[in-house]
């Protein structure tokens, strides 16, 4: 068995087992992970050089969005993402900004990549190099989402035992506005039942939801 620890800045909370299948369904869970982000990346390569040059062309301001964020074992990372959002936009976590704020910092060009999730295509690089995974628990901010760290730490298993992913339980059931103890919930459901059918049904019907199919609760 692999025992996982959720770990809050050096201290230890309470030990998780995962199972035997689990265990054995992990590396194919890796080769997964770098066939599927490999393809995407060559598949998607037009569409990441067009989202490239109207970023750039569209709003002043660096093409990429990196923003430090907790993975697995909440060790910090850095998530990369198309930058959909004005340079003088203030850096603020989800629950500091209103829904009318958030829309005033964000360009044109970022309205439609938010819509249609082309801002998120860069995250196929964190998990080429093993940072996420396509399918896990939304990584956290390292700031401006203390509620929902602080949530996520009170479960057993943690969000913290799995990889971080491109898309997640929480965010397929859940609308954004769900309080951090649901979304803890969910994401903590996951780390304990994920496996390849789980993982195959959250990819399916990330899809849906990414078109507006499927709206969540």
């Amino acid at each position: 068995m692999i025992k996982y620890i959720a770990a809050n800045r050096g201290e230890c909370f309470v030990a998780y087992q995962i199972s035997t299948r689990q265990k054995i369904y992990l590396p194919f869970k890796r080769a997964i992970d770098i066939f599927g982000s490999t393809l995407g990346i060559v598949v998607l390569s037009p569409a990441l050089i067009i989202c490239t040059i109207l970023t750039k062309l569209t709003s002043k301001g660096p093409v990429f969005f990196r923003q430090p964020r907790y993975g697995k074992d909440q060790k910090e990372f850095r998530i990369y993402k198309f930058r959909s959002m004005k340079t003088t936009a203030k850096l603020a976590g989800a629950e500091d900004i209103s829904d009318k704020e958030r829309a005033q910092m964000v360009t044109k060009w970022g309205e439609f990549m938010r819509k249609t999730s082309l801002d998120e295509i860069p995250q196929l690089f964190n998990v080429f190099v093993g940072d996420m995974s396509f399918i896990g628990p939304r990584p956290c901010m390292s700031e401006g989402e203390e509620e929902l760290t602080e949530a996520r730490l009170s479960t057993v298993p943690t969000a913290y035992a799995v990889k971080p992913g491109i898309s997640g339980m929480a965010q397929i059931y859940l609308h954004r506005h769900h309080d951090p103890v649901k979304k803890a919930e969910y994401d903590s459901l996951y780390a304990r039942k994920f496996n390849f059918w789980l993982d195959t049904k959250l990819f399916l019907l990330s899809f849906l939801v990414a078109f507006g199919f499927y709206k969540g609760k």
